[in-house]
């Protein structure tokens, strides 16, 4: 099975270097795949990648899909429906067609089974941001496959075999899987970056914020992937400490307190379920702006 990239940014040269080092170090026994190489719009990104991952760099749509039998469109999002287009001119019968949006189903994929072609999205739950270093990272991230039914098992099979773990999802539940990895990761990012502001506020440096922040971080994100979200849950809202959840409402104001009532209701049934015999409705009045807030 052989997969032409079109694109040469981080998302390509992760994958395709992923690939090429577990053909070549893990050597699986059921599978056969090779990177055939990559076309881009710019000509030095695609050369790069073709360098860094010892394959070839293809000078048009043609002569990659002449090439590959699984085409990978790892391009911008806003621009894998204007990729597609110029695609489907092309006699691409019996190939597979795959991006890596988050958030986009095979269904910008319109018209391929005329064309007689086979659309998937295929997305590992990683954050890619080195187009050097990533591959290096992907041996533990978790894919998902979304599209046609004819090879879905088959490409979860393949990932699988690469030593990933991989769920095949309904296109329906495309972007509710997509936030539940911002929920994971980006949104993540706002809450520290909340957290470092709100120690600047009072005095520390921000050299001195990110370093005191980073150690209470990594120990707690430790705990959740050791035991999960309720067994590692500490904090006022674990306790149903209604006097501290009430005044640090007192001193935020504005997106920070906003952030600081919705996330602690989500952890209202994290808690409950860690403390069931535990009474928290007074909590939740606090927090839904019902209770009486006054310290």
């Amino acid at each position: 099975m052989r997969i032409g990239f079109i694109g040469a940014g981080k998302v390509g040269f992760t994958f395709g270097k992923y690939i090429t080092t577990k053909m070549v170090v893990s050597k699986p026994e059921h599978i056969q795949l090779e990177v055939s190489g990559y076309y881009s719009a710019h000509s030095e990104s695609a050369a790069d990648a073709a360098e860094f991952t010892e394959t070839v760099m293809y000078n048009s749509l043609e002569e990659l899909c002449s090439n590959s039998e699984v085409i990978f469109l790892t391009v911008p999002d806003g621009q894998i429906g204007e990729v597609w287009r110029r695609l489907k001119d092309l006699d691409i019968r019996g190939k597979i067609i795959c991006h890596a949006s988050g958030a986009m189903t095979s269904d910008i994929f319109s018209g391929i089974t005329e064309a007689g072609a086979f659309g998937y999205s295929i997305h590992p739950m990683y954050a890619i941001s080195s187009k050097y270093e990533s591959y290096k990272e992907v041996d533990n991230s978790f894919f998902t496959v979304e599209g046609d039914d004819r090879y879905a098992d088959r490409i979860c099979s393949v990932i699988e075999t690469l030593g990933n773990r991989c769920v095949k999802i309904s296109g329906k539940d495309k972007v509710k899987y997509h936030s539940a990895a911002v929920f994971a990761s980006n949104l993540v990012t706002g809450l520290l970056a909340t957290s470092q502001e709100l120690l600047r506020q009072c005095g520390f440096s921000e050299e001195e914020a990110q370093m005191a922040i980073m150690p209470l971080f990594l120990g707690n994100a430790e705990n959740v992937a050791a035991k999960g979200p309720a067994d590692s849950l500490t904090g006022p809202v674990e306790r149903c400490d209604i006097g501290t959840v009430k005044k640090h409402m007192a001193v935020l104001s504005g997106d920070e307190l906003q952030a600081y009532t919705a996330v602690s209701r989500c952890l209202v049934p994290v808690a409950q379920k860690k403390h069931p015999d535990r009474d928290y409705e007074d909590l939740i009045q606090i927090l839904d702006g019902i209770g009486e807030l006054k310290l």
